[in-house]
């Protein structure tokens, strides 16, 4: 089956964001004397709605749950302070969803961040015109791993998601789109998203629909 659309990611696919994330979370957990490693965030929380993540800590370390709405209202401020002082445009990147849209792929995002996030980092890394749709996790009743926001974003595209390849950095992103019947490229770092990268991903999709 021919692939008619690229889906991405964006913390850990388009951006770097995985460190802003980590810090902005235990910014906001300071403030009331918690705090997560670094191996903590990339091994168990990294990729995870913030709300999934104070639910973990109140699991793991007793976070009180009264203080859910302050903390991540706290680290959504920090977040916007951090993509606002870092976040900037990427060539390969911005080249690459050029170059696919002048092939006519249809592009998405997907995303567990907000949507406030997800806007603001798209507009700073100049690609949210090139994108047919945007999706965050305010936008589905259930966020990654389950596969709602694939399937919505295949739909708002108007394609099946046989005929979609998302480009995915971590476990609850890969198993979302796998669920949602989807063809898997797996980037282990952001410069692996690049034009050639991704038309060989294409291909071998193809070969194996």
């Amino acid at each position: 089956m021919k692939i008619k659309a690229v889906i991405f990611d964006m913390d850990g696919v388009l951006v770097d964001a995985a460190e802003w994330h980590y810090q902005a979370l235990n910014q906001a957990l300071a403030q009331y004397g918690y705090h997560i490693s670094r191996d903590e965030h990339l091994s168990i929380y990294n990729g995870l709605t913030t709300r999934n993540k104070l639910a973990l800590l109140s699991q793991a370390k007793g976070l009180p749950r009264d203080l859910h709405k302050i903390i991540y209202d706290l680290k959504q401020h920090y977040t916007i302070e951090t993509v606002n002082a870092q976040c900037q445009p990427y060539l390969p990147h911005k080249e690459a969803l050029t170059k696919l849209k002048a092939l006519h792929y249809k592009l998405g995002l997907a995303s567990n961040s907000i949507r406030s996030t997800v806007e603001l980092i798209m507009q700073k890394c100049e690609l949210a015109t090139l994108l047919d749709c945007m999706l965050s996790n305010q936008d589905v009743e259930n966020a990654k791993p389950a596969p709602d926001i694939y399937v919505k974003a295949a739909s708002l595209m108007h394609v099946v998601p046989a005929e979609c390849l998302v480009l995915e950095d971590n476990e609850y992103g890969i198993e979302a789109a796998k669920r949602a019947g989807m063809h898997v490229f797996v980037i282990n770092d952001i410069n692996e998203v690049t034009f050639t990268n991704i038309m060989t991903a294409i291909h071998k999709a193809e070969l194996t629909a």
